[in-house]
């Protein structure tokens, strides 16, 4: 999907009314929400693409290279704050980029960074995720 159709199809989607601006690149479309997340949408295809935003001073990603082949979603994974790497939660590979788009625009303005908390000074680790 061009950078193009996708922005025409987010402006006319209910989320509309939650994207504060939305500028096309040449081969991406950078995206902010009303919510402060700043979103990044990579699709060079339904089977290789990249998904990066950030939110204060946390960023995370989503993408399907480098491949992870011991996790569950492999090859799309997703990349925490901290540098760990996890199954993806959201994004299906083969799926069509306005869909892996979409669900991750509605999560990211319900929870920015994706129900991840980070741990507390008393709590040793990775990050915590709840069931998505």
């Amino acid at each position: 999907m061009l950078p193009l159709e996708l922005k025409a199809r987010l402006e006319a989607h209910a989320v509309a009314e939650q994207l504060a601006a939305i500028t096309l690149c040449r081969d991406a479309l950078q995206l902010q929400l009303a919510n402060g997340v700043a979103l990044m949408l990579c699709f060079a295809s339904a089977a290789e693409y990249s998904m990066s935003w950030r939110w204060g001073d946390a960023e995370m990603r989503i993408d399907t290279a480098p491949t992870h082949p011991g996790l569950a979603s492999a090859p799309n994974h997703l990349h925490l704050p901290d540098g760990n790497v996890v199954a993806d939660p959201l994004s299906h590979v083969g799926a069509a980029p306005w869909d892996n788009a979409v669900r991750l625009v509605e999560r990211l303005l319900a929870a920015p960074l994706l129900g991840y908390e980070q741990p507390s000074t008393e709590r040793a680790g990775a990050w915590i995720h709840p069931t998505l």
